[in-house]
């Protein structure tokens, strides 16, 4: 790939560069460095899509399974039994 020009906005307090599309970034972060020229450097970093879902599947999975059947049981035994007419 080529070089191409693009442009540079205010995004709030900050500085945002409009990445064309064919150098669309795979990604929902980046890394942003300056080599030893002043050159900016942008290098994708691993998409975090998903990262606090499955670290809470994991949690889930280590629950005690004991804890979970007295909670059940629990939950089971607290409820009232509902009074109805018969049909």
């Amino acid at each position: 790939m080529g070089t191409l020009t693009t442009r540079v906005f205010n995004n709030g307090n900050s500085q945002a560069v409009r990445i064309p599309a064919e150098f669309r970034l795979d990604t929902d972060r980046v890394s942003i460095s300056r080599n030893e020229d002043g050159d900016l450097v942008i290098h994708p970093l691993p998409a975090q899509r998903g990262t606090a879902l499955m670290q809470t599947l994991q949690a889930l999975s280590e629950v005690d399974d004991a804890f979970v059947a007295a909670l059940e049981a629990e939950q089971r035994s607290s409820l009232p039994v509902q009074e109805r007419e018969v049909l």
